[in-house]
């Protein structure tokens, strides 16, 4: 099974996550924020990948360190699942819109990291300002080794952008991690990733 289990301990943060792609069971998640849990929520249900994560950080300061520090697990553990990426779609795309909002994702398993966010996001999203929105998602590209493009095409209400942001990554990752047509071939001319 593609799955991976990380602990990561910091003066800064405490965190415990467990990912399996192919899993249908929902995990639990507290990451100390309940606005961020939602979007995890929504990322778990829309990709179909089982995620628990545990996390206690010194939120009294702020949420930075735990939203950095659970970016980085879960993009390592994205990595470790993966494994040499046999079999794997490794693009996926999708547009999502959520009421008003609409974004859009592309990315890439390339074992390379690239990441763009294109489009305005609202000042504050929850009650996180948008810089956290940007920093985690460019480090869990940068520690999944991927490809991740981001565009709000167009919005208003924050919760709202970030849930049709999330709604499309998942479905980008789902596709992404899906069953390509050579199931015993690495998805690359250079024959690895």
């Amino acid at each position: 099974m593609r799955m991976s289990e990380i602990s990561r301990k910091t003066s800064e943060t405490d965190i415990e996550l467990r990912l399996n792609l192919d899993s249908k069971n929902r995990g639990e998640i507290k990451s100390g924020n309940a606005f961020f849990d939602h979007m995890l929520y929504l990322f778990q249900a829309h990709s179909g990948i089982e995620l628990s994560l545990a996390c206690s950080g010194d939120t009294e300061i702020d949420f930075h360190h735990s939203m950095e520090d659970i970016a980085i697990v879960m993009g390592t553990a994205l990595k470790q699942a993966l494994g040499d990426k046999k079999g794997i779609e490794r693009f996926g795309f999708y547009f999502a819109p959520m009421d008003e909002s609409l974004a859009r994702v592309a990315l890439d398993f390339s074992d390379r990291f690239a990441y763009v966010l294109r489009g305005s996001l609202p000042a504050k999203i929850g009650e996180m300002e948008s810089s956290l929105w940007e920093h985690f998602f460019k480090s869990l590209a940068e520690n999944a080794k991927m490809n991740l493009h981001i565009e709000l095409l167009y919005g208003q209400d924050g919760h709202h952008c970030m849930e049709a942001i999330f709604k499309a990554f998942a479905r980008a990752t789902a596709m992404a991690i899906g069953k390509g047509k050579n199931a015993d071939e690495i998805p690359s001319t250079k024959g690895v990733l």
